[in-house]
Order: structure tokens, then sequence, then C-alpha cells
């Protein structure tokens, strides 16, 4: 039996990796989303879960989900990471026939 290459890709996790550079630029890896963002909060979903950054005046400068790249500029105040993401309730189906 052949294994699928995009069912393997989609198993595996993205790292992601994050470099300041003097509080006004905050280059980041692994991002999958952007939730939400706004001059004073950016939130990014990753495989590890949320982070959020906070801090005034900030702007994405680049956007790449594909390569799950992100810019955010601005004065970066703080960066927080949310806990990991909850795994999904289990279906209907899935809890009536185990």
């Amino acid at each position: 039996m052949m294994k699928d290459p995009l069912a393997e890709e989609k198993r595996k996790t993205r790292s992601h990796s994050i470099v300041m550079e003097n509080r006004r630029k905050a280059s980041l890896t692994g991002v999958n989303d952007v939730a939400s963002f706004h001059e004073q909060e950016v939130v990014l979903r990753t495989d590890d879960g949320e982070i959020t950054i906070v801090g005034d005046q900030l702007h994405i400068s680049q956007l790449s989900l594909e390569e799950g790249r992100l810019i955010v500029e601005g004065l970066i105040g703080g960066l927080e990471y949310a806990d990991m993401p909850q795994a999904k309730q289990a279906g209907f189906f899935s809890r009536l026939f185990h």
C-alpha cells in the first residue's frame, strides 16, 4: 500500500520561530492564520496554539500563509502564548461507535 504524500504533509506540524528586532519588528514563521489584527493587537494561529502580539501602531507588513511567514512592525510591547489548542471533540458517530 502506497503512502499518500498529501496526507503525510497534513499530519506534519509546522514549527514556528520568532525574531524580534529592537521592539519595532517581529518576523514569525509557522503561522497558519491571522485570527485578528488592529493597531494594538495581532492574534496569530500556529500548530502550537495562538500567539498574541500587543503594542502600538502595529501593522502587518508581510504575510504569506502558504509559507507560514509574517512580519509585524510597530512598537511591540509584548508577546503572549495561549494554551495549546484543545483536541477537537469527537463527533456523534465517533462517540456512538466507540
